[in-house]
């Protein structure tokens, strides 16, 4: 009897010592939701799911429009997928029109710092351009580009450098 009590407490202590939660993340890592970064997201999900998110707010715009566009190597053409969240973007700006955005452009580790950056700021002036021509008054958009400095997913592969080849739109 005394064997059957100490085998359930070893495969109850077992199973329990195995689980986590999705909140939980090393000191050091990066918990990574749906490709973006926690960082990135900072406060956004005030309960967990973004439900919360206020109106015209960051968290509105990454949770119900999409605050990011990703590019192709080496690339700041605007492909058809990033349309489609540019074009969100445009109308949630049109609908929130006293918010501002600064537009970050983002590279993959490959390459200079002087070229990512150029390509970053290439980049951010793409979506900039894309926004403006969809109606969104140029003076309420900044650029800055980050180039490879700010990755959004760590490592060297072919998964993270996708990631990390991005536009930010982040409201001010």
């Amino acid at each position: 009897m005394l064997a059957r009590y100490l085998l359930i407490f070893t495969v109850m202590f077992s199973v329990s010592a195995c689980s986590s939660t999705d909140e939980e993340v090393m000191p050091n890592e990066v918990a990574v939701i749906d490709g973006t970064s926690e960082d990135a997201l900072g406060d956004i999900y005030q309960d967990g799911m973004g439900g919360n998110a206020a109106p015209g707010t960051q968290a509105d715009l990454v949770v119900n429009v999409g605050d990011r566009v990703f590019f192709g190597y080496d690339s700041y053409d605007i492909s058809s997928e990033a349309r489609s969240t540019l074009d969100r973007q445009a109308n949630w700006l049109k609908q929130y029109s006293n918010v501002s955005i600064t537009l970050e452009g983002h590279a993959d580790e490959r390459g200079t710092r002087e070229y990512n950056l150029a390509l970053g700021e290439r980049r951010a002036n793409a979506v900039r351009n894309y926004l403006v021509a969809s109606g969104v008054d140029a003076s309420r958009i900044n650029v800055v580009s980050y180039g490879k400095e700010r990755p959004a997913v760590p490592g060297a592969n072919d998964t993270a450098w996708a990631q990390n080849r991005r536009g930010v739109s982040v409201v001010n």
